[in-house]
């Protein structure tokens, strides 16, 4: 079965600054990126997606691109404000990208296989990896609702010392089907516990082993004609009451889906511990674990010729 890794390569890290995608954390330069393409190849991913902005296309091919087309195959797909479907126009004076959901329906036309979703930046493991291509071998795309997964993680495993992070935080049946996913936007460790605030004055504890949505999903290759129609539905609702900073956001897609019955979702927890570069304080963490994993033999010094 062929299968394709999309990497979600648009955005500019807003609380760390410039273009952290290709900021080198591993030995050899070794970008995040690497490391995820990597462990794709080893789990039977033969497509990779980059999703850039098209002035960023240099730098991408120079950093990563160019070397990775020897061992994958390598395509580019541009997300611009003015990529939308028939009939609608960017509105005057919009900057703001539409969102991870309008970044995936970019792809209509180059993606045409079962498809996992990850961001360029955040370092996941090779679980991740390994359950999402398994999943894909299994599923049943030929249900009459969406097959989908979600590679979920222990909130535990995905925290930062230097700051509040966000997270979709699953609730998940017995069956590990995916019921709601509630977003939490400020959570850290308080007193030595996990806990979020809405007000930032009380705070609410929550289970180190909640699992959490970190943007890691996998797809069947139908599931862009559905994002063509909801975001549609978008252009026609959501934009003209916010025409400059409404966005059209991937997990929220999924969660109206899954309310209207037309997906389900498979949670596949993996025990991993997630790397994200959140703010610039984080590298120095990420590029020690990172080493901790070169040097356990878990990754080569050099991951490509």
């Amino acid at each position: 079965m062929d299968k394709t890794l999309v990497i979600l390569a648009a955005g500019m890290g807003s609380r760390y600054g410039g273009l952290k995608q290709i900021d080198p954390v591993g030995p050899n330069n070794s970008i995040i990126i690497d490391y995820s393409i990597y462990d794709a190849l080893r789990y039977g991913f033969n497509k990779v997606v980059f999703i850039i902005k098209k002035e960023n296309e240099e730098i991408f091919r120079e950093v990563i691109g160019d070397k990775v087309a020897k061992h994958i195959k390598v395509e580019y797909v541009f997300q611009s404000t003015d990529k939308l479907p028939e009939g609608f126009t960017c509105p005057e004076d919009r900057i703001k990208p539409w969102g991870t959901a309008h970044a995936i329906y970019c792809c209509k036309g180059v993606v045409n296989e079962p498809f996992m979703v990850i961001n360029s930046d955040d370092f996941y493991g090779k679980g991740a990896f390994k359950n999402i291509s398994e999943w894909m071998d299994t599923a049943d795309f030929t249900s009459e609702k969406y097959s989908t997964a979600m590679s979920a993680y222990f909130l535990k495993n995905t925290l930062t010392d230097n700051g509040t992070v966000s997270r979709g935080v699953c609730d998940v049946d017995d069956d590990n089907k995916l019921i709601d996913v509630v977003e939490r936007t400020k959570i850290k460790r308080v007193d030595g516990k996990i806990s979020y605030t809405e007000d930032e004055e009380s705070w609410v504890e929550l289970p180190e082993n909640a699992v959490c949505s970190m943007n890691c999903w996998g797809f069947p290759a139908e599931f862009l004609n559905e994002i063509e129609k909801y975001f549609i539905e978008f252009l026609k609702n959501e934009v003209p009451s916010n025409p400059l900073k409404s966005e059209f956001f991937l997990p929220f897609l999924v969660r109206d889906l899954l309310s209207e019955g037309k997906c389900a979702v498979d949670v596949l927890e993996t025990a991993d511990k997630w790397f994200g570069v959140t703010y610039k304080e984080d590298k120095p963490d990420v590029v020690k674990s990172i080493s901790a994993l070169v040097e356990s033999g878990e990754y080569p010094e050099r991951l490509w010729d």
